[in-house]
């Protein structure tokens, strides 16, 4: 049977747990393990802790991830690929070179028969005006060309940086806050109510933490797929049902 998987913030890039390279090789695994019956995969953001491609240039490294995705491409496996808050300098790059689409905001689609909303989820809850407003300004193309203007070395070196120090002052949140206090859920609550369509699975990364929720309607489901720094977790859909499972790691939990 084809199953579809998601995953999202691997952060690469950035150690954690592993190192980078060592948290790449685990992914690099995963893939190979998903490789005979995947489907499809979606890449649901922060797959880098930093990205920015110039006209010539990308980001040194990751190549054995990219020499991966390359082969599961060659294999005629569709991968999509969402941007998140720490990769949305992704431009034509992987389009080019893999035949990997790029999606900047959620999507709506049926798989399975199925209907899921898929987004990476920065930027949708309510409040964090100051976020919203700096990925205005990210995402203005101006301020892209000026920062394309500075020497990779410079460039990349300032951003990984702050990128790393913003991380440290942001430790990953290990408690499921209820449901008046998670965002993204609230978002997919409200979405419920103004969609004039039935979803059956809001599913988004960023949060760091597996969630599965049954939402207000008792119909449509709240996904969080997690993170890849620590708890190495993804979502995985059988065609029938929708589920969170854990790579290399026996001690991972789905909250509540």
């Amino acid at each position: 049977m084809k199953k579809t998987y998601f995953a999202s913030d691997f952060h690469l890039g950035v150690a954690a747990k592993l190192s980078s390279k060592e948290r790449e090789l685990q992914i690099v695994r995963w893939l190979t393990s998903i490789q005979e019956d995947a489907e499809a995969i979606y890449l649901v953001g922060d797959v880098f802790d930093f990205w920015f491609e110039y006209k010539t240039v990308v980001p040194k490294g990751f190549v054995r991830l990219l020499g991966k995705l390359a082969e599961l491409r060659d294999a005629g496996i569709p991968i999509y690929f969402f941007t998140g808050n720490h990769d949305m300098w992704m431009f034509r790059y992987f389009e080019d070179e893999f035949g990997i689409p790029i999606y900047r905001e959620p999507i709506i689609r049926t798989i399975g028969g199925k209907t899921f909303f898929i987004g990476h989820g920065d930027g949708l809850g309510p409040d964090d005006y100051k976020y919203k407003l700096l990925k205005k300004v990210f995402s203005n193309r101006l301020c892209q060309f000026l920062f394309a203007q500075v020497h990779p070395n410079i460039g990349i070196g300032l951003a990984s940086f702050l990128s790393v120090k913003n991380r440290e002052l942001e430790p990953v949140e290990e408690t499921f806050l209820g449901e008046d206090n998670e965002w993204l859920l609230q978002y997919a609550n409200r979405k419920v109510e103004r969609l004039d369509q039935h979803i059956d699975y809001f599913l988004f990364g960023h949060r760091h933490l597996p969630i599965d929720f049954l939402l207000k309607n008792q119909k449509s489901r709240y996904i969080n797929i997690g993170e890849w720094l620590h708890g190495c977790s993804y979502g995985v859909f059988d065609g029938e049902e929708m589920r969170i499972e854990f790579f290399e790691n026996e001690k991972g939990k789905v909250f509540p």
